[in-house]
C-alpha cells in the first residue's frame, strides 16, 4: 500500500509538473484565496511574528508583507512540484547562480565546500546548483534532509531535490557520507538548513534574530569544523515572480580555524539582512520562536557543557 500511495502521489505531482510554469501561477493565485482568505492558514501565527520582527512597521505594512508572503507560499509549492518535469536549461532561465567559482577555488586548493541557508525564497531550487559549475560538473551536490514521517511524501521531496543531480542524504548519515568522499578525494558541496527551532536539549547558543532572543542549531557548524570545509552563505533574492538570484558569499574559508558559534553567528546576521531586504519570502507559517529562555532556565541546567532537565537530578 505505500509504494502505491507513492507511485500515486508521484503521477499525480508529475503530470501537474508538466503544466507551463505560467499556468501554475495562476493555479497559485486560486490557491491564495483558499489558503489566505478562506482558510486562513496560520494567520495569526505570521501576523504575531511579523509584528514582532518588525516593530517599526506600521499594521498596514505588515498586511501587506502578510499577503505577499502568502502569495509567494502558494508559488513556492507550485515552482517545488515544477522541478520534476522541468528541464535543465529552462530551469537555468529561472535562477542565476553567482560565485560559484569562489567555490571551484576552494576546490582547487583541497577543501569541500558547505552551504548554509535558511528558509528563505525558494531553497528547494539550489538543489540544481550543480548545474552552474563549469570546472567541476562531477562535484558531488549534497542535500542534508530531516526524513518524513510519511514515506509517501519523503520518497516524493527525494525525487524532487534530486531531479537535476542533488544528492539527498539523511541528517543521521551526514557526517559518515562526508568522511566517505573525503577519503574518496571527491568534491563536494553541501546544503544545511540551518534556521530550525531545536529542542530544548540542543539549545547551546541563543543570538539576536528578528528583535528575538532565539535559540539556534550549532550542530551543522560543529560538522564545518569537523571537515574544516570552506563556508559560504546562500544570499538568495527573487527579484520578479519565477526569478530568482542566489549568491554564494564566503562566511569563512577554513572552517576548523573559527572559534566557537563564530560561524553560526555570521549565518544568522546575514540571514537576518536578507529576510529585512525582502521580508516577504521567509518562512512565517513556521513557529520560530515557540521556545523561550525564560521557559528553558526554568525547565533545565547547563552542567558541563550538557542541558540536563531540572528533574532529572532533583
Amino acid at each position: 500500500m505505500k509504494r502505491l500511495l507513492y507511485h500515486i502521489l508521484y503521477a499525480v505531482s508529475y503530470a501537474i509538473s508538466l503544466l507551463p510554469l505560467w499556468f501554475l501561477y495562476g493555479v497559485s493565485d486560486c490557491f491564495f484565496v483558499l489558503v489566505y482568505h478562506l482558510i486562513g492558514y496560520r494567520r495569526k501565527l505570521v501576523r504575531r511574528q511579523l509584528t514582532s520582527s518588525f516593530p517599526e512597521k506600521g499594521e498596514a505594512e505588515i498586511k501587506q508583507i502578510e499577503r505577499q508572503f502568502y502569495h509567494w507560499l502558494c508559488d513556492y509549492f507550485v515552482e517545488t512540484i515544477k522541478l520534476l518535469s522541468i528541464s535543465n536549461e529552462t530551469l537555468l532561465k529561472h535562477i542565476e547562480y553567482r560565485g560559484v567559482e569562489e567555490l571551484e577555488k576552494a576546490f582547487d586548493n583541497g577543501q569541500n565546500c558547505a552551504a548554509i541557508l535558511g528558509h528563505y525564497c525558494n531553497w528547494e531550487w539550489l538543489s540544481a546548483v550543480g548545474l552552474a559549475f563549469q570546472r567541476y560538473p562531477n562535484a558531488v551536490m549534497g542535500l542534508i534532509y530531516h526524513p518524513l514521517y510519511n514515506d509517501a511524501f519523503n520518497q516524493l521531496f527525494i525525487d524532487l531535490r534530486s531531479a537535476h543531480g542533488g544528492l539527498c542524504v539523511p541528517k543521521q548519515d551526514i557526517l559518515r557520507h562526508l568522511i566517505t568522499l573525503k577519503r574518496e578525494q571527491r568534491r563536494s558541496l553541501f546544503g544545511y538548513i540551518s534556521d530550525q527551532s531545536p529542542k530544548w536539549e540542543n539549545m547551546h547558543l541563543w543570538v539576536d534574530f528578528l528583535n528575538h532572543d532565539t535559540p539556534v542549531f550549532t550542530g551543522a557548524e560543529r560538522i564545518m569544523q569537523k571537515m574544516n570545509d570552506a563556508v559560504f552563505y546562500v544570499d538568495m533574492q527573487r527579484p520578479r515572480r519565477g526569478q530568482y538570484i542566489c549568491t554564494f558569499r564566503l562566511v569563512s574559508s577554513e572552517a576548523a580555524k573559527e572559534e566557537e558559534f563564530a560561524i553560526t553567528r555570521r549565518f544568522y546576521q546575514m540571514l537576518e539582512e536578507s529576510i529585512r531586504r525582502q521580508p516577504p519570502f521567509y518562512l512565517w507559517t513556521h513557529n520560530r520562536w515557540k521556545r523561550g529562555r525564560e521557559e528553558f532556565n526554568r525547565k533545565y541546567d547547563v552542567i558541563d557543557g550538557r542541558i540536563i532537565r531540572k528533574e532529572a537530578y532533583k
